[in-house]
């Protein structure tokens, strides 16, 4: 997070950046014989608080983020906070006219829910938000650019946190009816729609304040906030396909993420299972809900285990009701995962470099195989995760 503007020079060395990284894509492809398919588009994503600024401007409520950075600073290491950040809610169309100067073929955005509700509830609503944002679809549409709209990146209202956040199930009640009004005020040009963006980055805010709102609710928090997360989703989906699909004509998906894991030895046939494992709490988490109907049955396995292990008399993972699996299960129109890293797994309980402790998986980086940027955390190995789509 950044609170600096970006002047026209600045910005056009981050377009210059993104224009190398595509041309290293292009060689690479073309020396490995790799080749993009007809139809693939190129595109940039954002997300609200990351980039609009105007915090406090024509009416927008506090989200969790702006609660959690003015009244904690010292949890951002060098205490920048989003207030300003690129500014984009000034200068959207210069952000659109750079993308259309990179030809790209789609921007993906997120709406900030209390810019459009300030206070997370429909009885709120707040025509100045409505208004900008139906300034940039139709800025996009106007530059031959597909609007892809993410309705929750991160920044829950912090009134509705106060409520307990996605940790309450009513929390899923609050997200319907928010997104009744995006497709309402904006579904007629908006033919993409990513409901929630990482709930499991998003769940990790109520396990171990590694995001706002930082609560300390360990995996009981974690997984009751993803239950809820799902369900929401689910909800959203239904109302659109019985509600607007018809007239609008639009796709929905979700948009998980996750470190994909390898095998330490790859000739361990422990090390294989925990790579596995491994995998299946991380995206099986999220997708096999979606696609299989529940959670993956060897992650409800493990969890129970564990449970009964520290005494609890129940699984802290919860459980579906068998509507809540018809709502769920095949609600996306397409998929949509955010990929950014790989790590090396064994198993293990050393809780230093424990992904999740109920899996009993600990994870590395083999720098001499993986190329990292900066970031330690991004170190890629795309083929991996290629192949597990692909099975």
């Amino acid at each position: 997070m950044n609170s600096m503007n970006l002047n026209i020079k600045q910005r056009k060395l981050v377009i210059n950046s993104l224009l190398q990284i595509i041309f290293i894509i292009s060689r690479i492809n073309t020396i490995m014989g790799y080749e993009f398919p007809d139809g693939f588009l190129f595109g940039a994503s954002t997300a609200a608080y990351q980039i609009e600024g105007a915090w406090n401007e024509d009416g927008k409520g506090v989200n969790i983020w702006d609660h959690l950075v003015h009244n904690r600073p010292e949890l951002i290491k060098d205490r920048t906070n989003g207030d300003i950040a690129c500014d984009s809610y000034h200068k959207y169309k210069e952000d659109i006219a750079l993308a259309k100067n990179l030809n790209l073929k789609f921007y993906r955005f997120s709406i900030s829910w209390t810019r459009i509700l300030p206070s997370g509830e429909v009885n709120s609503l707040n025509l100045d938000g409505i208004a900008y944002y139906n300034r940039i679809i139709d800025e996009l549409i106007a530059n031959d650019i597909i609007p892809f709209v993410t309705m929750y990146h991160w920044d829950l209202p912090q009134y509705l946190q106060d409520l307990g956040g996605w940790v309450n199930p009513i929390m899923s009640d609050y997200f319907k009816e928010y997104a009744r009004v995006l497709f309402t005020h904006f579904g007629d040009r908006v033919k993409w729609w990513i409901t929630i963006n990482e709930p499991m980055q998003i769940s990790k805010g109520y396990a171990h304040c590694l995001y706002a709102p930082c609560l300390h609710l360990n995996n009981t928090g974690y997984y009751l906030a993803a239950h809820t997360l799902l369900i929401a989703h689910g909800k959203v989906y239904r109302m659109y396909e019985n509600m607007f699909k018809s007239q609008q004509k639009g796709n929905i998906s979700f948009s998980i993420n996750g470190v994909f894991f390898i095998p330490k030895n790859a000739d361990s046939p422990d090390d294989i299972k925990t790579a596995e494992r491994a995998n299946q709490f991380e995206r099986g988490w999220f997708s096999h809900p979606v696609y299989k109907g529940d959670y993956p049955s060897i992650m409800k396995e493990w969890v129970n285990k564990k449970c009964l292990k520290e005494g609890r008399p129940w699984s802290i993972l919860p459980t579906f009701s068998d509507d809540e699996i018809k709502m769920i299960k095949g609600s996306t129109d397409f998929f949509s995962l955010n990929y950014y890293s790989s790590r090396w797994v064994t198993h293990g309980n050393d809780l230093n470099l424990n992904y999740n402790p109920d899996a009993e998986y600990m994870t590395f980086v083999k720098e001499s195989v993986f190329r990292s940027p900066d970031a330690p955390w991004l170190a890629v190995r795309y083929q991996f995760s290629l192949h597990f789509l692909k099975a």
